[in-house]
């Protein structure tokens, strides 16, 4: 597998979630939630002074629970992280249809030796430069090294390590790029705690005014303090469950690749006896 680097499609997939999601949210907030979270701020306020018992419940509504701006920088980073997982399960999706690729063109009961190790190789690579799909693929990346180490050690227990120690790498390079999903996963609760943190001390700078009996500016305050809370740990809980099947996936694939490099390279290989 090749290094990844800016101009990548993983960082190209990055950057374009990243502005398609800021996109989508703000403009769903500014054309829907928040005029609509300051309509029913406004049919409260009217409803309220035509109950001055205080006998008066607000509307409650998905639109006031989302309505700041905490809340709408964890649906941001929520919808980025969707995209580039979404984008990590297509990925999973072309690497395991390698599987059904023959990468060695191998008659019935023909046997790998020592000395076509290198012309079979060189086979894998032409296909390589000849089929672009094929290119920064995992599997033809196993074969590659399982032929390579045959021509090199003529072992097949060798060749058979070959094949092991690169699906490790590979299961390594996929951990090392959810590194970005799994930062956004911590980032998203960190946002809700700021908003918890906001509403908290704009709730205490109101409490003269509650003192005096005005409560409405304690109550908005901490409403956005619990909110915001609430709005981060479900995101988040969805978001780490969505990790998780990908990581299964992951681990699935490599088993699977794995498997497929062991009967059909390595359970060819053969070593003439002397």
């Amino acid at each position: 597998m090749k290094s990844k680097g800016f101009l990548s499609r993983d960082f190209i997939i990055q950057v374009v979630g990243l502005l398609v999601s800021v996109a989508v949210v703000v403009t769903v907030y500014q054309t829907y939630i928040l005029p609509v979270s300051e309509d029913i701020k406004m049919t409260n306020a009217i409803r309220a002074s035509q109950h001055p018992d205080g006998d008066f419940v607000p509307e409650r509504s998905i639109v006031v629970l989302l309505k700041n701006v905490e809340q709408e920088a964890c649906l941001i980073l929520m919808i980025w992280a969707t995209i580039i997982i979404a984008f990590k399960f297509v990925k999973l999706s072309g690497e395991q249809s390698m599987a059904e690729h023959a990468f060695l063109k191998i008659s019935r009961g023909e046997r790998i030796i020592p000395e076509d190790a290198l012309g079979h190789y060189k086979e894998v690579e032409s296909q390589l430069r000849r089929m672009p799909r094929l290119r920064d693929k995992i599997l033809p990346d196993v074969i590659m090294a399982a032929l390579h180490r045959f021509d090199a050690t003529r072992s097949i227990q060798d060749a058979a390590h070959a094949v092991s120690e690169r699906a490790e790498m590979a299961y390594e390079q996929l951990e090392s790029d959810l590194s970005l999903v799994r930062y956004i996963a911590w980032a998203i609760p960190s946002v809700g705690f700021i908003g918890t943190v906001r509403g908290i001390g704009e709730a205490l700078e109101q409490a003269d005014k509650a003192i005096q009996g005005d409560i409405s500016g304690v109550t908005s305050n901490l409403g956005l303090a619990f909110n915001s809370t609430f709005v981060a740990l479900m995101l988040s809980i969805v978001l780490m469950l969505m990790v998780h099947l990908l990581q299964s996936k992951q681990e699935s694939l490599i088993i699977d690749l794995q498997d497929t490099a062991t009967k059909k390279v390595i359970g060819l290989m053969k070593k003439p006896s002397l």
